[in-house]
């Protein structure tokens, strides 16, 4: 018995033996060589840093008679000035900004014609008939040039599911590009009844919102264009009725740089004006609300934006 245990304990320690200190392997003396990692070279073609206006004369902007007013830098996103920039107000005819924009979306073809149905004579209008078949790309022009609220009511009207779902359609848009404070009631930006009732159902919107809308619609080409045409003649498809359309904007071909945008007045909702100016290869996008003189104060803003401040990389170093 002596002797079993003994070749157990024997049998025990060699194995413990074993298991501290292995023989030599191919495992245990395999050569691992240390390699210099593989670097390469990534060429990152980085945006230029967006420059970002500063005021370098602290020059206050004029004094304006709009409640609600706004300075934008379209590249940087800047806010230069704002006066009651998120206060909700009556936007008027600068609805059409969103109008143009769905209808832009939905009408892949320009060339598609519509027959004019239910012709409106509410307001501002390109005297459309009924019965007309005019393409969407003419009712556009209408819509932008000279604020024809019945070719917003015809291109909302023909849209899929009429113009209950067309207005639908902008409140999503509008919700989709962020605009908080924004909603649409209709397609033209009438607040009131052709009796002069307020609506029971009104579209209201703010400086801050409707400069970012514009900044977004701005990316249309199609759009860009429009808005820059001081007047054109349209005509339906068969070329027996004629539309002739003249912009309202007056400062249009006489403010260096000033590529429009969208006009708007109601009663209740004064006068309001949207621009968009070029110059130095800079971009600035101004809003007027409930103003006495639109056209006057934005070109103030434009001259005030433009001389007073200078477009700087403000990144800051490393």
């Amino acid at each position: 018995m002596n002797i079993l245990r003994l070749k157990r304990a024997t049998l025990f320690c060699f194995g413990f033996a074993f298991f501290l200190f292995p023989g030599q392997s191919y495992y245990l003396t395999m050569p691992v060589e240390a390699n210099t990692p593989i670097a390469s070279v990534v060429n990152i073609n980085l945006p230029p840093p967006a420059l970002y206006p500063v005021n370098t004369t602290n020059i206050s902007p004029p004094a304006l008679s709009a409640y609600s007013a706004i300075v934008l830098d379209y590249d940087s996103r800047v806010v230069m000035y704002g006066k009651n920039e998120k206060v909700w107000l009556l936007p008027a005819s600068t609805v059409k900004i969103m109008t143009a924009l769905v209808s832009l979306e939905h009408y892949q073809d320009l060339e598609e014609v519509i027959t004019v149905r239910n012709a409106s004579d509410a307001g501002q209008d390109m005297k459309l008939v009924a019965g007309e078949r005019i393409r969407v790309k003419d009712l556009l022009y209408g819509l932008l040039v000279s604020s024809a609220n019945d070719a917003a009511s015809i291109l909302a009207q023909n849209f899929p599911g009429g113009e209950e779902s067309f207005v639908k359609a902008m409140n999503q848009k509008a919700f989709q590009l962020n605009l908080l404070d924004t909603y649409f009631a209709n397609p033209t930006g009438l607040d009131s009844s052709e009796k002069g009732e307020i609506l029971p159902d009104y579209s209201y919107t703010t400086a801050y919102d409707l400069a970012r809308l514009t900044a977004w619609a701005l990316k249309n080409p199609i759009f860009s264009q429009i808005i820059n045409t001081p007047e054109i003649t349209v005509t339906d498809v068969d070329g027996r009725i004629t539309h002739r359309l003249f912009t309202i904007n007056e400062l249009l071909g006489r403010v260096e740089g000033l590529k429009g945008v969208k006009t708007g007045w109601t009663e209740d909702a004064g006068q309001c004006f949207v621009s968009f100016t070029q110059r130095n290869n800079h971009s600035i996008i101004t809003v007027i609300l409930d103003s006495q003189d639109r056209f006057g104060e934005t070109k103030k803003l434009i001259d005030w934006a433009f001389t007073n401040h200078e477009w700087q990389d403000l990144t800051p170093s490393i």
